[in-house]
């Protein structure tokens, strides 16, 4: 199993603190470096000293980072057009030498729109536009050099792009989509995702969303096996009742209740969570680091629960 590491940058955190965390993650040997995508602190708390891009933040990243893939979970498609979207991400793919991921999902947070004028339509056209987004930005990196792209879409319409630059990676980024959704959900992820992700959800309720999305590959005619399926965790580990009550305290979070909808306990609990989670399909996991000055949380996680799961 790969294990990520996944931030929140929105709740309080500048560029110095996520490149700190970006390379302890490299240098521990986590597999990757995962960001949210907000611009609004999520809960109470004066978010101080605000919000930070995503991709801004990843393009100084892929230059000052070597190893450690680089990504959302998840970019919003209420957030940006499709087409200067690709060229972003095709930008930091080039400047990471190929080690970027797209997480992109409708967007959901109704106040970050409100907070900085952005259009927030109703979850239906949020979804369709989704698709248009994914369809758009994936014919733009695959469209052979030399030729031109164009869509025709309800909300999008893009003629005779010339379809440029192209990723680094081949044929393109991987893709992921996220969200237990029992409809739409699955059917974009076997459309257009190489990766599937459930976001704070039970195994056993990984392990039925990972069954709506085979089930949707089955209807689309593509094999099931062809997506990584994985998930993500809130994360606090230590080695003492004592240190995981303190992380725990740390993040506003009771230990009980991250036991049951996370990952929390000594190393030897989060192994046996996480076998949870392979034991249903998923063969890579993101934890979400809260604490982002703890960086002794991320080395315990990668001494003593990282060796035992790979």
């Amino acid at each position: 199993m790969q294990l990520r590491i996944f931030t929140e940058p929105q709740q309080g955190a500048e560029y110095g603190r996520l490149l700190a965390v970006a390379r302890a993650a490299e240098e521990l040997g986590f597999d990757a470096f995962f960001r949210s995508d907000h611009y609004l602190r999520i809960g109470a708390g004066s978010g101080l000293p605000g919000p930070t891009d995503s991709w801004v933040t990843l393009a100084a990243l892929a230059r000052e980072t070597s190893r450690v893939r680089l990504g959302t979970l998840m970019s919003a498609a209420t957030f940006r057009y499709p087409g200067p979207l690709a060229i972003s991400v095709a930008q930091v793919d080039e400047m990471s030498a190929g080690r970027v991921e797209l997480g992109l999902g409708t967007g959901w947070f109704d106040a970050e729109h409100t907070a900085y004028g952005i259009p927030f339509p109703g979850v239906a056209e949020r979804f369709d536009r989704l698709e248009e987004q994914l369809a758009i930005i994936t014919g733009l990196w695959e469209t052979p050099v030399g030729k031109t792209f164009s869509f025709d879409g309800s909300y999008y319409a893009l003629t005779d792009s010339p379809a440029l630059p192209k990723p680094v990676q081949p044929p393109r980024p991987p893709i992921l989509v996220g969200g237990e959704g029992p409809r739409r959900t699955p059917r974009v992820a076997a459309m257009f995702a190489d990766e599937y992700n459930t976001a704070f959800v039970t195994p056993e309720e990984t392990s039925a969303a990972y069954g709506r999305v085979r089930d949707a590959c089955t209807a689309v005619g593509r094999d099931a096996a062809t997506l990584v399926y994985s998930a993500a965790q809130t994360v606090c580990c230590g080695r003492t009742a004592a240190e995981v009550a303190r992380r725990a305290a740390a993040i506003g979070e009771e230990v009980a209740e991250l036991e049951a909808s996370g990952l929390a306990g000594s190393p030897a609990q989060i192994v046996d969570k996480l076998g949870r989670f392979a034991s249903v399909g998923a063969s890579r996991v993101y934890l979400q680091v809260l604490d982002l000055h703890d960086l002794d949380h991320l080395e315990l996680i990668a001494a003593e629960v990282m060796p035992q799961v790979r």
